[in-house]
């Protein structure tokens, strides 16, 4: 067991955040906390990490476990590049190496001094346990997992984006390894193609994961159990979230149930004693029957219900057929091309996702569209009778009230109507005074919403609509926008809102935009004809029957040949990997520590390149023996 937390709890002066928490990581666990924003899931990972002792209860930590935490606002050294940042993540190891070379000068002069024949194993086995002769091969691996090509590596911290520091403080994070690894909204301004890749990265860690996401397709990737933090407390659930969901709707309504029969329990009661108390031959039982009453304890509704915000976007005028039209639009900025001359309709209810790697000009090209932003070259136009709203990724910080917000826009509303209607986007109470200028990411987009239903718009730019919402709302906006029938068009990096519109989705990359026909056309552009085509239902025969012919045969012939070239070419990254072994741990490499470095380079790239081939072979395997099975049927 890594951590243990028994009966904790933390309050921020008069406001319990947690309460009676009671939890445990297991080595190699994977878990998923969710909850809505401000329910205290930062503050339960503060606990974790130690940067916040609890008031009450006991925190345990496992001797010599090793903790990583990537934090929402963590910072970097900015006068280093990206690629000695990351070097930085092996500090200790190159220590050791630079004392290591001192201590072989020593060595070379006196050879059997066994103080420094200790000193040096010791140093040994620091660079071996973090792998540390594989630094660079690692860290080439990461950094293009995240994103960073190599001509980004000499860049200055200081010069990056907001979504590259993340993307490098959690690159460095991950090379550090830790037993446990904490990691809060990691998936913010990232692509989904580096999603993919962290998912991979994280599947296969072997320590324990600990993450914050409100990304279900994230949490049913990478977790195996899933924390909820609710109501000051915490309850576990077994699976990832698809998991999780079932679970908690059984759990709720075995609370209602339970809720239901105490109401119904002391409901009884108290009728019974009203109707005997005053009769004096059923007095005693009376007295008796209110003992129990006042004993009862009444099961707590669920109280999970709030969260689910109930609301549509509707309009009054339905608009011309060709609602958006660019016409060979070009976009240019800072010398990039970020469009080559495109044409683009889109008709009345229409919608189209615009989707793409970090910094291919999505955002700059909604801003062409819905008419912010001129483009280089060509027009765009709006049909007759469009009325557009326009969500925009970054917030302009505003005066007044929340009330205000909506009030000073419509002043004939009446103080109950304004409530009203922002209690649908979750403001209640004493939270629609609250000042604009301290609401948090997901409160300014709530508020937004709040905004855009009155406006009842019948075209819809929305950029980047979920980044700060918890995971309640993003399905409640999901809904919402799979039920509009106006026109839609949308910049996300959210793939379970992208595959639950079932739309079109233009893809931006290298200046050139192409468009799929769904999410799933669009997570299979890379694969190879051959599997692809493993998609697509077989052409049945008059019979009914699978045709199996000249092609099938053909291809069958070519996998034969594919499988036989794949292991000869295992067997010689085998025999070569072995060969570098041998040599490494020979005396005349072991004294040599440049040569040392470079044989480890060359076999971690080796292994690298050994199960490519091995997942190549397995993959080959796989589509020959449905070859073979549709051959006997």
């Amino acid at each position: 067991m890594i951590i243990h937390l028994q009966n904790v709890g933390k309050s921020f002066g008069e406001t319990v955040v947690l309460q009676g928490i009671q939890a445990a990581v297991e080595p190699g666990e994977h878990i998923g906390i969710i909850g809505e924003n401000g329910a205290g899931k930062t503050t339960l990972l503060r606990i974790l990490c130690r940067e916040y002792a609890p008031d009450e209860g006991e925190y345990s930590l496992a001797r010599g476990a090793t903790l990583g935490y990537l934090e929402q606002n963590s910072t970097l050294n900015e006068a280093q590049d990206v690629y000695g940042e990351m070097r930085g993540a092996y500090a200790p190891v190159l220590e050791a190496m630079a004392e290591m070379q001192v201590l072989e000068k020593k060595l070379a002069n006196t050879p059997n001094d066994g103080g420094l024949l200790e000193r040096h194993a010791r140093l040994s086995a620091v660079i071996d346990a973090a792998d540390g002769y594989n630094m660079d091969v690692q860290i080439r691996k990461v950094l293009a997992g995240m994103g960073f090509t190599p001509e980004a590596w000499q860049k200055k911290v200081a010069v990056l984006s907001g979504g590259e520091h993340t993307r490098l403080r959690l690159a460095k994070l991950l090379l550090q390894r830790p037993d446990l690894l904490i990691l809060d909204e990691p998936t913010n301004h990232l692509d989904f193609v580096t999603m993919e890749w962290l998912e991979g990265y994280l599947k296969g860690y072997p320590g324990a994961v600990l993450v914050v996401s409100h990304d279900r397709y994230f949490l049913d990737a990478v977790c195996s159990r899933i924390w909820e933090v609710e109501n000051k407390g915490l309850a576990s659930y077994k699976g990832n979230y698809s998991a999780y969901l079932p679970q908690k709707e059984m759990a709720v309504a075995l609370q209602q149930k339970q809720h239901d029969a105490d109401v119904a329990k002391a409901a009884k009661l108290e009728d019974y004693i009203a109707r005997n108390l005053v009769r004096a031959s059923t007095t005693k039982m009376a007295q008796s029957r209110r003992k129990q009453l006042e004993k009862l304890e009444i099961t707590e509704a669920p109280k999970t219900a709030a969260r689910a915000l109930k609301f549509r976007f509707e309009f009054d005028i339905a608009p011309y057929q060709d609602l958006v039209v660019a016409k060979n639009i070009s976009i240019e900025l800072g010398g990039r091309t970020l469009l080559s001359p495109t044409d683009l309709t889109v008709l009345r209810g229409e919608r189209l996702v615009i989707a793409g790697p970090n910094g291919t000009g999505k955002s700059t090209l909604m801003q062409v569209l819905n008419g912010k932003r001129r483009p280089s070259s060509g027009f765009v136009r709006l049909g007759a009778g469009a009325r557009a709203s326009v969500f925009e990724q970054q917030f302009l910080r505003r005066g007044g009230r929340v009330i205000d917000a909506i009030w000073d826009k419509y002043p004939n509303f009446t103080e109950l109507e304004v409530r009203s209607h922002l209690a649908r986007l979750s403001f209640r109470g004493e939270e629609v005074f609250k000042p604009c200028s301290a609401l948090s990411g997901g409160e300014m987009a709530r508020l937004r919403f709040a905004e855009i239903l009155l406006e009842r718009p019948n075209l819809l730019f929305l950029d980047e609509p979920t980044n700060h919402l918890d995971i309640y709302t993003r399905e409640s906006l999901t809904q919402a926008l799979m039920a509009y029938e106006g026109t839609l068009l949308l910049v996300t990096h959210d793939r379970y809102l992208m595959n639950s519109l079932a739309c079109p989705i233009l893809y931006l990359e290298n200046g050139e935009a192409v468009r799929y026909p769904s999410y799933a056309a669009l997570m299979a552009r890379n694969e190879a004809p051959a599997q692809q085509a493993e998609k697509q239902p077989p052409k049945q025969e008059a019979g009914g029957r699978a045709a199996y012919g000249r092609e099938q045969r053909r291809r069958r012939a070519e996998l034969r040949a594919a499988i036989r070239q794949v292991e000869e070419e295992i067997e010689e990254v085998g025999a070569h990997v072995v060969e570098l072994e041998n040599e490494i741990n020979s005396p005349e490499v072991l004294r040599d520590h440049l040569l040392l470095r470079d044989k480890c380079d060359e076999l971690g790239d080796t292994k690298f390149h050994q199960q490519e081939l091995f997942d190549k072979w397995e993959s080959l395997l796989e589509e020959q023996e449905q070859y073979e099975q549709a051959g006997e049927e």
